[in-house]
């Protein structure tokens, strides 16, 4: 027993001197290290402004004018959070010796609040909300800006009213927008209004806009009513997207198009590609992420081929939301992210002036809205959604008809 006690304690010992060997021997390292590099040549010359403005995209290099070597990781600076920054990182100079560096920088927001608003704004005397809850008001980083109408009006009396409309965010932006308020008594015609254009004829639209860099197709919900899918692959429709469901609204129950499998089943049994489209009301990126994943269990059994959208359009309501346009885009972001991991393509829906102003595209692919003879947009998009009312052989009612561009 005393012998195995002896021997433990020489196995100790010997762990021990191994223990303090390899400290030592990393501490001898580290000054060997710290001592190269403090007779190093180190040249890293920084640009005079080294501001970044918040959600913009710059990496480590973009603010260095020269550098004695090459940086070993040049990564994208976070940008989301306002204030100072110390920007971290290691190069190799030009006598190899690994240099760590660090340099300053400041995340300013100098973007004013948007303000969806001309030189005029119409209400009826039944209008029975406010303006700063109709008028969108929307900041690139403030969840919450303030915003207000500034001058005396009424509502319930017909007239004509100069007003302003200001917007100020957390870092003092401010926007001033004079405008007239037009207050009108309710219109007494009834009946639906006519778009002025009437229907689009499918066939004019093949004529018009079929090449061979293009493929013609409609994009389809419930509203759309009960589809003879063999009358509309004969008519030359060559792709469909199809609503898959949405939300009540937001903080609501989801609901699947009560067309979507008759839809899905329809389009596949004929051969006519596939693709969809969720319509959103999240307020944050894990509500968009809850969308995608309910949409994803949804179209389990379907051929999808297409892309799968992220459509948002409660514009009306958008200053109930409290949500910055930082933070809408990074939810269009997280549902691509999301049916992409799954394997699908992933895409956002709009119109033109909300991508001009609004929605953020970069590295996504673009499904525009703009119901001209061109789309308007100057970005590049792979598909254009160019009539609201499409008339379409096996369709019972207007559809949406769209390009999409091989």
């Amino acid at each position: 027993m005393k012998k195995k006690i002896i021997i433990l304690s020489i196995i100790v010992f010997l762990l021990i001197i191994c223990i303090l060997s390899v400290l030592a021997y990393k501490n001898y390292q580290t000054k060997k290290e710290e001592e190269k590099i403090k007779n190093a040549t180190i040249i890293v010359e920084l640009k005079e402004d080294k501001i970044l403005r918040f959600g913009e995209e710059a990496k480590v290099s973009d603010f260095i004018d020269n550098i004695n070597g090459n940086i070993i990781k040049d990564y994208d600076i976070d940008s989301s959070k306002l204030g100072k920054k110390t920007v971290e990182f290691e190069y190799i100079n030009d006598e190899n010796i690994k240099i760590p560096y660090s340099y300053e920088i400041e995340v300013i927001d100098d973007i004013a609040p948007y303000v969806m608003l001309g030189t005029s704004y119409s209400v009826t005397t039944n209008f029975n909300s406010t303006l700063e809850e109709k008028i969108l008001c929307a900041d690139n980083y403030d969840d919450e800006p303030f915003c207000e109408v500034q001058g005396v009006y009424d509502t319930k009396t017909v007239g004509k009213y100069n007003l302003n409309f200001y917007a100020k965010d957390l870092s003092g932006n401010e926007t001033n927008i004079p405008f007239v308020l037009n207050v009108t008594k309710p219109s007494s015609s009834s009946g639906s209004s006519s778009s002025g254009g009437g229907y689009f004829q499918l066939s004019s639209a093949i004529e018009k806009f079929k090449n061979d860099k293009t493929l013609i197709g409609v994009d389809v919900s419930s509203w759309q009513g009960d589809i003879d899918f063999a009358k509309v692959k004969e008519a030359g429709v060559e792709f469909a997207m199809v609503r898959v469901g949405s939300k009540w609204g937001f903080d609501k129950d989801f609901f699947l198009d009560s067309k979507f499998h008759q839809n899905m089943k329809g389009f596949n049994d004929v051969g006519i590609p596939v693709g969809a489209y969720f319509y959103s009301y999240a307020r944050n990126e894990e509500e968009a992420k809850e969308e995608a994943e309910w949409l994803l269990e949804n179209i389990k059994g379907y051929k999808v081929e297409l892309p799968i959208a992220f459509d948002f359009e409660d514009w009306n309501n958008y200053n109930k939301y409290k949500m910055s346009l930082y933070r809408l885009n990074k939810n269009a972001q997280t549902f691509i992210d999301t049916v992409e991991k799954a394997g699908y393509t992933g895409m956002i829906y709009g119109s033109v002036s909300k991508f001009n102003k609004l929605l953020e595209v970069k590295d996504r692919n673009v499904w525009v809205a703009h119901y001209t003879s061109k789309a308007d947009y100057s970005k590049s998009y792979q598909m254009w959604q160019f009539s609201a009312s499409g008339s379409v052989p096996g369709i019972p009612s207007a559809v949406d008809l769209d390009v999409m561009y091989k």
